[in-house]
Formats: C-alpha cells, structure tokens, sequence
C-alpha cells in the first residue's frame, strides 16, 4: 500500500483543492457499465436488442423515436435512482472543509447528491438530467427528470407512448440527452458560468499551495482534465498533483518531482487519505 504520509502533508497543508474526476472514480464508487450489472438489471434490453452494457448501449441505433426514448428513460432513472455512494460522500468530507473545485467528465450526478456545492461541480461532458435540442439551435437546456417518469409509466414492449417523445420547442427537431457526443452539443449559460468559475479558482489559487487531486481520470479525453492538470503543475511553483489511478500513472518527466502517483483504487485511495483529515 502506498505510504500516505506524503499525502497527507499536501493536503493537510493545501490552500486549496481542485478535483479533477473521471470514469474510474464512479466505477469505483460501485456504478458499474459492465456486463453482468447491465443484464441484471435491463433483461429486456439484452433480450431484444442484444445489449451488453451501459457504455455501448447509449450508442445503439434504434429504429424509432420511441424505443430510443424507452431506452434512455431506463439508464436516467437507473443512474439517479442510486444514492450518493459513500465513496462520493468520504470524498465531500475529505474536501469540504477547504476551498475546492471539482471539474468532472462524469454525468452521474453522485457529486450533487453527495453535498458538492453546486456552483463548485463544472460538469463539463454533460449531464443525464438534461435534454436539449438534437441540432443545438439554442443553447437552453430542459430538465428531463420528470418527462423520465411519464416515460416508465407508458412504456409497453420497450417503447414509449408517441405523445411523449420530446421535440425541440423552437425548431421542431429530435431531443438529445445533453450529452458531448458531436458538434451540436449544448453549453448553456450554466455551463459558461461554471466555465468562467473553473478558470477564476485556477487564476486565485495558481500562486498559492494548490493541489490538482486527479481521480479516474484515463485517456479517453485527456484534453479535458489530465493534459491540463499536467500543464498547471508545469507553469506554478507551488502546485502538487496527485494521480491516483489502477491503470494510467504515465507522468511528463518534467514534473515528476512536483507529482504523487498512487497506483490505488479511488474509493481506498479517499477512505485512507480520510482517515488523516
């Protein structure tokens, strides 16, 4: 096990904590896309279409605006139906007594449900609770969380009532699940707001004892959060990063004297660096 002593120096003595979280963290967190999760929970699905799961699902070309919509009513309700787990919750109270950010590529939502201060959670792939318009052709985002509802109670042989598939109020179009999947991805005013916030803690804190806290975070977009953690880390004199991470410890060289890479799942890796704070 990694010896935390060091860890616990940094943290104990950071000014301020930004959170940069990826699939792992939620994966470790217990909210599993895998396999044998999928088909306990969405028989019909793997019955019908052949689905394996949650991951490659979201990407299965359905037939009709109705099977589409039953599908996704199901993941939604899936997702926000599990309670913040208590890796979610250990890490609120590891941070919640410093000044923190949190920058997530998640769309779960378990930072919000474990106390996460909204205007601090810069969810910037997206959320699951939202719908927009499927060519973007306004930048308003619409709370799909009770349409969800209505959905699963007039469903029938994986599909919905026709009079409740959403289309956009202004163009006419499809509704999507605000998702980043291609260019018509929706950034509403929230979401510059959260934006402008993320690059404001940074500018605050750059000259101070800062600490990049990297959890999950892989290479499937490393633009988003690790590229930039590694950047930070280069440009400040006072900056820690720590990597924590199973798989991906890879680290520029250059700042490998001013980094902690924990080879750890996330949820040990916050149970033990608690246990200090």
């Amino acid at each position: 096990m990694k010896d935390y002593s060091k860890i616990k120096e940094v943290i104990c003595n950071a000014d301020a904590i930004i959170i940069g979280a990826g699939a792992g963290l939620s994966t470790s967190a217990g909210i599993n896309y895998g396999t044998a999760d999928f088909a306990k929970n969405f028989p019909e699905l793997v019955q019908k279409y052949q689905m394996t799961d949650m991951y490659t699902s979201s990407f299965y070309e359905f037939k009709t605006e109705e099977e589409r919509w039953s599908y996704w009513a199901k993941h939604i309700n899936y997702l926000y139906n599990i309670p913040a787990t208590n890796v979610y919750k250990n890490l609120y109270e590891l941070v919640k007594n410093k000044e923190y950010f949190i920058i997530t590529t998640n769309v779960d939502g378990q930072f919000l449900k474990a106390g996460f201060a909204k205007e601090k959670v810069f969810e910037v792939q997206g959320s699951l609770s939202k719908m927009q318009c499927s060519v973007g052709c306004h930048q308003k985002l619409y709370d799909v969380l009770p349409l969800v509802q209505e959905m699963l109670h007039n469903e029938k042989d994986c599909k919905i009532s026709s009079d409740l598939v959403p289309y956009c109020p202004r163009c006419g179009e499809k509704m999507e699940i605000n998702l980043r999947k291609d260019a018509f991805f929706v950034e509403d005013a929230h979401w510059h707001k959260l934006h402008d916030e993320y690059e404001r803690f940074i500018q605050e804190n750059k000259n101070k004892k800062l600490v990049l806290l990297e959890l999950g975070v892989g290479f499937n977009t490393p633009s988003i959060i690790r590229f930039p953690f590694e950047s930070i880390t280069s440009k400040y004199e006072h900056v820690t990063l720590i990597r924590v991470n199973d798989k991906y410890l890879e680290i520029a060289f250059e700042i490998q004297n001013k980094s902690i890479l924990v080879k750890e799942d996330c949820g040990e890796f916050i149970k033990q660096s608690l246990s200090f704070v």
